[in-house]
C-alpha cells in the first residue's frame, strides 16, 4: 500500500531523487527556465515553490532552510534578493510548466519547459 507516499519515484533511490531535484532547483534559480521531462518538471514544482515561499518570509531561519536545500550562499542570495521580491503579494503559482511540442529524440519522452511566472529571469512579454 502507498498510503501517504506522494510523489513520483522516477526509477531512482531516495538519495538520488533528492540530488536530482536539488540540482534542478539550482538550475532553475540560476537560469530562470529549464527544459526537462514533463514528469520531472511537475515534481520540481514541489521543491521550488516552497523555496519561493521561504524567500517571501525573508528572515534568518528561512535563509538557513533555503541553504539546507540549495547548498550555495550565492543561490540563496539570488533567491531572496531577486526572485522572492518579484512575487511579493502573490499567493501562489510561482512556476509555469509548458509542454513542448517535440518529444526527446532518444527515448521519445515528453519534454516540458519550467519557468518562473514573474521576476528578472521570467520571459519578456
Amino acid at each position: 500500500m502507498r498510503h501517504n507516499n506522494s510523489g513520483k519515484k522516477l526509477g531512482r533511490t531516495p538519495s538520488h531523487r533528492k540530488a536530482l531535484f536539488r540540482n534542478l532547483a539550482k538550475a532553475l534559480i540560476t537560469y530562470g527556465r529549464i527544459n526537462t521531462t514533463e514528469v520531472k518538471a511537475k515534481e520540481l514544482r514541489r521543491v521550488v515553490e516552497p523555496l519561493i515561499t521561504l524567500a517571501l518570509r525573508n528572515d534568518l531561519h528561512a535563509r538557513r532552510q533555503a541553504y539546507d536545500v540549495l547548498g550555495c550562499h550565492k543561490l540563496v542570495k539570488k533567491l531572496f534578493d531577486e526572485v522572492g521580491p518579484a512575487f511579493a503579494g502573490v499567493p501562489g503559482g510561482f512556476t509555469r510548466v509548458t509542454r513542448l511540442a517535440l518529444p526527446r529524440k532518444g527515448d521519445c519522452a515528453v519534454m516540458a519547459l519550467i519557468e518562473f511566472t514573474r521576476g528578472p529571469t521570467a520571459p519578456e512579454k
